[in-house]
């Protein structure tokens, strides 16, 4: 049992099911993330575990109580909006406070949470601001201050940065981030930003139309993506996935692929078992970052494959080199360094780290496991 245990919850409007069957056990100080394309019912579940939300079926557990049906000023959660929800005719002192008055905290139990909550942030100097007076960083951390003097068992954050600018939206991480490491405070935070889930989380729930698609930790969701849609949802520039045929040579199977020119290549799998998929079509996944040039191939791997082709487009982005060649009538995209010297047009030796590809089934989308 979890400290937060989302146990078998279905949500439906009407006749239309929005959630289906989440089951997600939420550790003490854990920083999950629920991150999806817009409508994949993220916000929904979020709603459902604050209590603005009802639950269809299942059940959601805080620390070993059922909360279905416990109104949310009962369930000792606190909220970060996206729309930071402030009022605006008090002063940031008194919009941090608003809920432990509501509460009936006594005024001296008040004033020492807000100084304590106030310095972590670094916002002390607002106290005595209205809302419309400060920048939207400075917004996001009243807050964030409003739901940390509550001392709540869980923290909810719904996209709370997606209303910053690209700086601000990476310095707010970073704070967050920080806060987490320091509190140890549990959090259920949603977000559509994959480089958000990435970064934040000790665990990420992958979700697309109303069903978590995988759940695991950042690596597991980006080195093992369970099915296509992970895959290609996770990670920027996403997976390329290239079909091919498994061919077997000397007991070791292979991906046969195709080159620009339509000429056969093989590449030699490190999942073995694929050796029972000889003459089956698959989907090869490999992530931009592990096809490269001889030069910047992962030393310390044994399995880099040389694959010749030619380059159709280089993107330089500055600390990177984007490059993009055709792999059986597809665009695939490898990551270079900046340095690397390759232009359209020329025929090129790229280096291809089989250990980090994985396989899918083309009929179910799933991966294939080891």
């Amino acid at each position: 049992m979890g400290f937060l245990d989302i146990s078998n919850v279905t949500k439906s409007y009407g006749s239309v099911q929005v959630l289906h069957r989440v089951d997600i056990e939420v550790q003490e100080g854990e920083f999950l993330v629920l991150v999806g394309p817009s409508g994949c019912g993220k916000s929904t579940l979020l709603n459902m575990i604050a209590g603005l939300e009802g639950i269809t079926g299942g059940e959601i557990s805080i620390k070993g109580r059922v909360v279905n049906g416990v109104h949310p000023s009962k369930r000792n959660i606190a909220m970060v909006f996206q729309s930071y929800a402030l009022y605006p005719n008090m002063t940031v002192g008194q919009n941090m406070t608003f809920g432990l008055e509501m509460h009936g905290v006594p005024k001296p139990e008040r004033d020492k949470a807000l100084a304590e909550v106030a310095r972590l942030l670094q916002i002390d100097h607002l106290l005595d601001r209205k809302p419309g007076q400060l920048s939207g960083g400075q917004r996001q951390r009243v807050a964030m201050g409003r739901a940390l003097v509550r001392d709540p068992d869980v923290f909810l954050f719904d996209e709370p940065l997606s209303n910053l600018d690209a700086k601000l939206r990476v310095d707010m991480r970073t704070e967050i981030k920080k806060l987490h490491q320091k509190l140890k405070t549990t959090i259920v935070y949603v977000t559509h930003d994959q480089i958000e889930a990435m970064t934040l989380s000790t665990r990420i729930a992958v979700m697309n139309k109303g069903h978590v698609q995988q759940l695991g930790t950042p690596k597991e969701i980006y080195d093992a993506p369970a099915n296509l849609f992970v895959a290609t949802f996770m990670g920027s520039p996403a997976m390329n996935i290239v079909p091919a045929k498994v061919v077997v040579e000397g007991g070791i199977p292979h991906a046969q692929v195709t080159d620009a020119e339509g000429r056969p290549l093989l590449l030699a799998l490190e999942q073995r078992n694929l050796a029972g998929w000889a003459g089956r079509d698959i989907l090869l996944g490999i992530r931009p970052e592990a096809i490269t040039d001889p030069e910047g191939a992962d030393r310390n791997s044994g399995s880099i494959r040389a694959l010749p082709n030619l380059v159709t487009v280089t993107e330089p982005a500055g600390a990177d080199t984007f490059v993009t060649m055709t792999l059986s009538g597809k665009d695939v995209i490898a990551r270079m360094r900046a340095d690397a010297s390759v232009a359209p047009g020329q025929r090129f030796d790229f280096a291809v780290n089989m250990e980090k590809a994985v396989a899918f089934d083309p009929q179910t989308e799933e991966r294939i496991a080891p």
